[in-house]
């Protein structure tokens, strides 16, 4: 039986968790999760004290990606009804930011749909960041999809010139599963992708999506390759199953359950005990009543919406940080009631 107090006394040495240890987490009973939990806590707590790193999404172009994400609303072939627009004009991404930080937002994510930025969009989100930089105090993360060969170098650079701080691109899942997840663009294209903004000097930011039939043999091995990647911070998201879109969610969530979602956010967290760890997508789904306790583990949230889906509103989430005695590193102040608004398309 594991020794989780020993465990966590382990990790906070420097030492790291063999893949058995891990499985071993991921197998824990649910009468032993809090257990895990709190050890986790233990080295979260360390790393980050009290504080969580609250982070809103800013969804700058919509719908118009030729990929096929199986997961994705706004991949190629997806039947779904969601809003459609080009990239927003670099005032219309400040206006946004402006809300971000009034909303109690440290960090801004703009988030554009497609392969990969064309030199125009990273122009616009360039022009945004200055904009940005020079009006806000937020940190500002730039997610447009692959930067791959010499010419994905310069557009990194190009980024971080401009004062992007961090660049987005997640694994999502693992290299021996990915082909069943994409056709269109490679596991190892990703990886390019983080190495090209990592050499450009902006700050890594690489998750996952858990709940695409992925085995728990393979959840380990993903908390381990952004351990050794070197990943700055790690949104761990849980699939939420939507309609018209290219995989059976319902059937590759069945088997989760809030101590289950507990249980992977420990491993990643024992795994990666100094990155900024956010609890993402579908928290609010698969967690349900349990969603607080995940700020014991992640030391960081979106506030608000996910991109084209909703999370809840941004009062819970100030609430449930407030309820924990945990404390916000915002670069403003927030309100209970404040709610990052939709970006409507262009034009409406």
């Amino acid at each position: 039986m594991l020794n989780l107090d020993t465990l966590a006394g382990r990790v906070l040495r420097g030492e790291r968790l063999s893949h058995r240890e891990g499985l071993d987490l991921l197998n824990l009973p649910d009468h032993d999760t809090l257990r895990l939990v709190d050890a986790a806590w233990r080295v979260r707590r360390e790393a980050f004290g009290d504080r969580v790193k609250v982070n809103v999404l800013l969804n700058a172009k919509s719908g118009i990606c030729a990929e096929d994400c199986h997961y994705c609303s706004q991949a190629k072939g997806a039947e779904t009804d969601i809003p459609r627009y080009r990239v927003l004009h670099p005032r219309e991404m400040l206006e946004e930011a402006r809300k971000a930080q009034a909303a109690g937002a440290q960090r801004y994510c703009i988030v554009l749909a497609g392969r990969g930025g064309t030199w125009s969009e990273v122009e616009q989100v360039g022009e945004a960041t200055r904009l940005i930089k020079a009006e806000t105090g937020l940190e500002v993360c730039a997610c447009m999809g692959l930067l791959l060969g010499e010419e994905g170098q310069k557009k990194a650079q190009a980024l971080r010139e401009a004062g992007v701080d961090a660049y987005n691109h997640n694994l999502n899942t693992h290299e021996d599963h990915y082909g069943n997840i994409c056709s269109t663009h490679t596991y190892a294209d990703r990886v390019e992708t983080l190495t090209h903004a990592a050499q450009a000097g902006m700050s890594t930011c690489s998750g996952v999506i858990i709940g695409m039939g992925e085995s728990l043999e393979q959840i380990v091995d993903l908390a381990a390759t952004l351990r050794d990647r070197g990943a700055d911070s790690i949104p761990v998201n849980f699939l939420i199953p939507i309609d018209g879109t290219g995989l059976d969610g319902a059937q590759t969530t069945a088997h989760f359950t809030p101590w289950f979602c507990l249980r992977v956010l420990s491993l990643f967290r024992l795994l990666n005990p100094r990155a900024e760890l956010r609890a993402s997508a579908g928290r609010e789904l698969h967690l349900r009543s349990l969603q607080p306790l995940a700020l014991l583990v992640a030391n960081s949230i979106f506030l608000g919406n996910y991109l084209t889906e909703e999370g809840q509103a941004a009062g819970a989430d100030w609430a449930m940080i407030e309820d924990l005695g945990l404390h916000a590193d915002a670069s403003g102040p927030h309100r209970l009631n404040a709610q990052p608004q939709p970006v409507p398309a262009l034009g409406d």
